[in-house]
């Protein structure tokens, strides 16, 4: 049974899952790799694009990629709580006792698709909380564990607002990264239209199960960050908050609420992944620039001047990143 796995072991199974979600997916190699990077994180994704850019697809051809347990849960206006996560039912055994059973929801997964998640009530979105934070469902009064690793990767759709409900922030906060799906460029959608209208099936192999992940998710936590490094991940959270004396103006004028600290935690846990996928030993200054994005786009909640300004959360972060330069002794490969 693996129990430990060198970096140079994690690089080539990290390379082998994308291997095979390319095999599907064409081109978004950076959407690809952020998404591999919350796996590796064991950390939840929201994807957030329009309709038919393959978020969906991406998903479950990432749970094909990896020998766990997935399930697909269609978020819709009339879904309930115990849709997802179970509920006890009354059964007669054969001398006629009757007893209640738990039966397990679709949550009882490792990875779970929650499609179109801001589709369901509030009331229905609240039943993740539990289990996205402390990977563990309580019902009937019983709190039960869920299966390691567990992912939820959610999508939603930023265009049609009709017959939907915005996620809390305490919920967006629980996702490690929020990453946003890009049109693709002509030739890569060439490439899907030919590739999606032929009689060619592609089938995606599994090439690492949850022993193999289990481990790629302890060193990834084990991979060191220096204090400089840590202490950038927090500058760049600090910076995002309206009252710090030192906020970019972009951030007082536009910003009512910034990041908590799992956004600092989100900085410096994928950044050790993006280390260990670019063959690093160690974190550098560079790896939190590169997800800062991903980390605090939906930590940020703007005010009625951002919409009034057509100012988005990115172009906030952009400004926040250049008011926190990257520290002189945090460049790549520095140790």
């Amino acid at each position: 049974m693996l129990t430990t796995m060198t970096p140079e072991e994690y690089g080539e199974t990290a390379a082998a899952i994308e291997a095979q979600i390319a095999r599907v997916i064409v081109g978004q190699r950076e959407l690809v790799r952020q998404v591999v990077v919350c796996l590796l994180c064991e950390g939840h994704v929201l994807l957030e694009g329009v309709p038919g850019l393959g978020k969906t697809q991406l998903l479950k051809t990432l749970s094909g990629a990896v020998d766990l347990a997935f399930s697909r849960i269609q978020f819709t206006p009339d879904l309930m709580p115990a849709d997802i996560l179970g509920t006890q039912v009354l059964e007669e055994d054969e001398s006629g006792h009757r007893h209640f059973r738990f039966r397990p929801g679709p949550i009882f997964a490792s990875l779970v698709l929650a499609d179109e998640v801001n589709r369901a009530t509030p009331k229905t979105q609240s039943a993740l909380l539990e289990a996205m934070q402390e990977r563990a469902v309580t019902v009937a009064g019983e709190t039960r564990p869920l299966p390691r690793p567990f992912l939820v990767m959610a999508t939603q759709n930023p265009i049609e607002m009709e017959g939907t409900y915005p996620l809390p922030e305490a919920q967006l906060d629980r996702f490690l990264l929020k990453v946003l799906v890009p049109f693709p460029p002509a030739a890569d959608l060439v490439a899907v239209v030919e590739r999606t209208t032929g009689d060619h099936r592609v089938s995606v192999e599994a090439v690492a199960d949850d022993t193999v992940l289990s481990a790629m998710v302890d060193l990834t936590r084990q991979v060191p960050a220096a204090s400089n490094v840590v202490q950038h991940a927090v500058d760049l959270v600090v910076a995002t908050h309206p009252s710090h004396g030192e906020a970019p103006a972009a951030v007082r004028q536009y910003v009512r609420f910034g990041a908590s600290p799992r956004g600092a935690q989100a900085l410096v846990l994928a950044a050790k992944a993006m280390a260990l996928l670019d063959g690093r030993p160690n974190a550098a200054s560079a790896d939190v620039r590169s997800v800062a994005h991903a980390a605090l786009r939906h930590r940020l909640v703007l005010g009625y001047e951002a919409v009034a300004d057509g100012m988005s959360a990115d172009e906030v972060v952009d400004e926040i990143l250049k008011a926190v330069p990257e520290p002189s002794t945090g460049l790549r490969g520095a140790p």
